[in-house]
């Protein structure tokens, strides 16, 4: 009965994570018809919806984690110039979320509840469009 109960406590999560995949990557969309293609999209969009789904949760249970369990130094070097007070030091992992959440349309008031997965989809995706613009750049013009 109590594993019953536990699998249950776990439906909402699944729910989200089921939201961020179908909302979020929008699978339906792709217009894919072959199986084994559909099978691999699947399995990158499960990553990247894990990913912020984990995200999300870690930064509420843990806001002062380090932020590196969840960021690449390249994501955070690229939130703190993208910050608009670069002076505040960001040594926790809520701070990044606020700024990647902020990427995503979220106004981070002093009322407002903590950032959701729908913010943080399109902010990681934003984020994920600059980093990959930055990693170009200085490729083609050097660091």
């Amino acid at each position: 009965m109590i594993e019953k109960l536990n699998w249950y406590a776990m439906r909402w999560k699944i729910e989200v994570f089921h939201k961020v995949l179908k909302s979020g990557c929008r699978v339906e969309e792709s217009g894919l018809r072959a199986a084994e293609r559909l099978v691999k999209l699947i399995a990158t969009c499960c990553i990247l919806a894990w990913r912020i789904f984990w995200m999300t949760m870690v930064s509420r249970s843990y806001p002062e984690a380090e932020p590196q369990i969840a960021l690449t130094q390249m994501e955070m070097d690229v939130l703190d110039q993208l910050a608009v007070s670069p002076s505040v030091s960001a040594n926790n992992l809520s701070h990044y979320i606020i700024r990647i959440a902020k990427l995503g349309g979220y106004l981070g008031r002093a009322n407002d509840p903590a950032p959701g997965n729908t913010v943080m989809w399109r902010g990681i995706a934003r984020l994920t469009d600059i980093v990959l613009g930055a990693s170009i750049g200085s490729q083609i013009v050097g660091n």
